[in-house]
Formats: structure tokens, C-alpha cells, sequence
């Protein structure tokens, strides 16, 4: 995430529409941004890998050259769309942290390319971006799905927070992985790494019987990811990648209508005291 924040830094230093922050000008930084975050993860993990970076297919979707790029091999038609649904699910979730982050830095007048490093740095935190990554450590943890039996009854008795399980703001549940669940289930299959995905399912149906759980998105876009051949540091990178259009988006409606984001806080401090001068104290 340290990378592809500098990266979305160092592109706002080249980009021709750096300083315009019109409509216009940030639906063309909008675009731009897509294609240069997806392309920056790729081509950063193909170096720290060494591996020559793969140019994007001109055939490809847009999806569909993220894996390209990133393991050098063409995904299927249901690898694509699986990968594809994920990136969209990801892409808008109403104020969160990282997309408020960047609302209130454009609303200063700065401009896409800081708000967007700014958002990055906001996913980064373990609390907001990183229960995906969370959730497939718990899966590698687990190991095969003979242990996942066990490996529940022996976290509910030790009441072990287990990550992509509720959600702070969908009470009654994440409608988003009732999307995902089953076209995870296909790409998964097909990747030859069902097991991951079949971990999950029977993990989720523990935890949903003892605690009433819902999982949210990240419970089965980790083993997608996994299965996918995307290591498992690169998952919250991948959620910036499908972000960048949801960030985009709010600070193009921000730009568009702006207001200075300026909250008020309540001094919760001690209260009046009686001051002495130096020398009598």
C-alpha cells in the first residue's frame, strides 16, 4: 500500500490535468487512475518478484488484464467475471473511512491525485482495508476443511474475534456476498484451489449456528483472491483498485458542489482552574 501511495503521488507530478480540478478534467483523472493503480499493483509485485512487468492485452477487460498482468496468464470467462464482480462490489461503500478521507481533502481545493494518496493511506489501516487479508491468514490457519470443525469450536469457546464476520454498518447482514458467493464458488473450482473456498463456507456455517453471524464481502472475496494466484499482501491493494471508482466518483460530487468539511469537536478536558503565576507556584 506504502507503493501504490507513492505511485498515485508521483503520477499526479506528470498528470495534464493535475491542477484542473473541473468536472471535465476529473472525469479524464478518473479514468486515468483506474487503469494506472491496476497497472502500478501488477507491475510492483512482477518487479519485487523478478519478473519483467506484462503490458496490458488490448482484448482484455479491464479485469480480466489485472490478473493478466499480475501471474502472466489469460483468466477464463468465469475467472474474469468472478474477479470482475469483486472489484465492483468493492468499488462504493457509502462514507467510509477512506472515501471521507478523500471528500475532505478535495473539499480544501486540493486536488484528485492527493485525495486519492490520501484514501490510500486511509485503506491501509488494518481497520478499514484489511479484513480480507485477515480472513484468509484465519483460512491458512486452518489449513484443510477436515480442521475447520475443531478449529471453530475452539475459537467460539475462546471467543476469538474472527475478521469478515458482521459488519459495522450492515446490522442486518452484507447484501454484497450473496453476489460473490457463488460466482467464487465457480472461479474457485475452476483454479483448482476449492478448497479454500470450501473452508469458508463450512467456517461461516460454525459461526452462523453459535454467534448468528452474517459474513460481509471480504469473507469470500479472500479465497477468490487466493485462488486467483493474488498474494495475500496484495488483497487491500486490490480493493483500492476497485475503490479508485467510488473515490472518484465522491470527489468528483464534491468538486462539483463544494463546502469546506470542517467538523466541530467537543472539548471533554478538564474543566476551569485556578492559574498561579511562576513565582508562587
Amino acid at each position: 500500500m506504502r507503493v501504490l501511495q507513492a505511485a498515485v503521488a508521483i503520477l499526479g507530478m506528470s498528470d495534464p490535468d493535475t491542477a484542473d480540478n473541473s468536472h471535465a478534467a476529473n472525469v479524464r483523472k478518473a479514468i486515468r487512475l483506474t487503469g494506472q493503480m491496476a497497472t502500478a499493483i501488477c507491475a510492483h509485485h512482477r518487479v519485487r518478484s523478478g519478473q519483467d512487468p506484462i503490458r496490458p492485452a488490448s482484448d482484455l477487460s479491464h479485469a480480466a488484464n489485472f490478473l493478466y498482468m499480475l501471474t502472466g496468464k489469460r483468466p477464463s470467462g468465469v475467472v474474469a467475471k468472478a474477479f470482475d464482480a469483486s472489484l465492483t462490489l468493492y468499488a462504493e461503500h457509502e462514507l467510509n473511512a477512506s472515501t471521507f478521507t478523500t471528500r475532505v481533502i478535495v473539499s480544501t481545493q486540493s486536488d484528485m491525485h492527493s485525495a486519492v494518496a490520501g484514501g490510500v493511506g486511509a485503506l491501509k489501516g488494518p481497520l478499514h482495508g484489511g479484513a480480507g487479508e485477515a480472513v484468509m491468514r484465519t483460512l491458512m490457519e486452518i489449513g484443510e476443511v477436515a480442521n475447520v470443525d475443531t478449529f471453530a469450536a475452539k475459537a467460539l469457546g475462546e471467543k476469538r474475534r474472527l475478521m469478515g464476520m458482521g459488519h459495522r454498518v450492515y446490522k442486518a447482514g452484507d447484501p454484497r456476498p450473496a453476489i460473490l458467493k457463488g460466482m467464487a464458488e465457480e472461479a474457485c473450482r475452476q483454479s483448482g484451489q476449492f478448497k479454500w473456498y470450501e473452508m469458508a463456507v463450512q467456517l461461516h456455517a460454525r459461526v452462523n449456528e453459535a454467534k448468528k453471524l452474517i459474513p460481509n464481502v471480504d469473507f469470500y472475496s479472500a479465497p477468490l483472491f487466493y485462488s486467483l494466484g493474488i498474494p495475500v499482501d496484495l488483497f487491500t491493494p486490490v480493493i483500492a483498485a476497485g475503490r479508485i471508482a467510488g473515490w472518484s466518483a465522491n470527489i468528483i460530487e464534491q468538486d462539483d458542489d463544494n463546502r469546506l468539511i470542517r467538523p466541530r469537536g467537543d472539548y471533554v478536558g478538564a474543566g476551569r482552574r485556578a492559574w498561579a503565576a511562576v513565582d508562587r507556584r
